[in-house]
């Protein structure tokens, strides 16, 4: 497997790195309006990526293709740690993942790299209503591994909020085959800001639904679930408790699940 990174502008490359099974690039300038991260892979597999110094070293399942992140800024950037994408020195890597890191039942939901403009490296999380377009209601944030939920708004509070729309849906795309053990959900949980749903379903490649019960709570609401054997999950048809508060939204989404055989 062989490894690019690569910081660009616009058409420009500003600096660049290949190597393979693991690479690393130091760059040292701030970064501008207009640049962004791209990495990319000669081949599909499970790929440790350090792309920014305040996010997690991510596991992703990287395809074929570039996946390229935006260096935000403005109300891009609130949905990120303050410091994050600062200063004059910026240290990114990638490396080949280690058998033992995909083996077993593990979190496959969690992405804090994830974005608009991802196509090529799992999972992914897209949404049918983002609350006005604001970076920190988007769907990625409900996959980017926090669930503080006692507020809304800046880092580390975003959210995906649905815009008080009934017919909002998250859906996780996982890039292969992958078996589904357990589904847990963080609700925001802003009270009295924030209402509440009282139900919602989960739908697999196969089509059916699995309704999930919520409470009105801050915790882990867990739900293990018969192994379902799929490329993606969508979660749908969330029902809002009876509250005056018009504002239910989603902290957080983990799915457990393994690779499938």
């Amino acid at each position: 497997m062989n490894l690019n990174i690569a910081i660009i502008h616009e058409t420009d490359v500003l600096a660049k790195v290949s190597s393979p099974h693991e690479a690393w690039l130091v760059y040292q300038n701030e970064y501008r309006p207009g640049d962004a991260i791209a990495f990319s892979t000669d081949t599909e597999g499970f790929v440790v990526l350090r792309l920014e110094d305040f996010l997690a070293p991510t596991l992703v399942y990287a395809t074929k293709g570039t996946f390229t992140l935006p260096v935000p800024f403005g109300e891009k950037k609130i949905c990120y740690p303050p410091l994050s994408f600062g200063g004059t020195v910026h240290y990114l890597s990638a490396r080949e993942a280690e058998p033992w890191e995909t083996e077993g039942t593990r979190d496959i939901s969690t992405n804090p790299l994830d974005c608009h403009e991802n196509a090529t490296i799992f999972p992914h999380a897209t949404a049918n209503v983002e609350t006005r377009g604001e970076s920190v209601f988007a769907a990625r944030c409900a996959v980017d591994g926090i669930i503080a939920n006692h507020s809304h708004g800046a880092w580390p509070y975003a959210s995906w909020g649905i815009n008080r729309d009934p017919n909002a849906a998250l859906t996780l795309e996982f890039g292969r085959m992958v078996t589904i053990e357990e589904i847990i959900l963080y609700l925001r949980a802003d009270f009295p800001h924030d209402a509440w749903w009282k139900q919602a379903k989960v739908r697999m490649d196969e089509g059916e639904d699995i309704l999930l019960h919520l409470e009105k709570s801050d915790k882990a609401q867990k739900f293990p679930i018969r192994p379902v054997t799929t490329r993606r999950m969508t979660l749908h048809d969330l029902v809002k408790a009876d509250d005056p508060s018009p504002f239910p939204a989603l902290a957080q989404i983990r799915v457990l699940g393994r690779e499938a055989r």
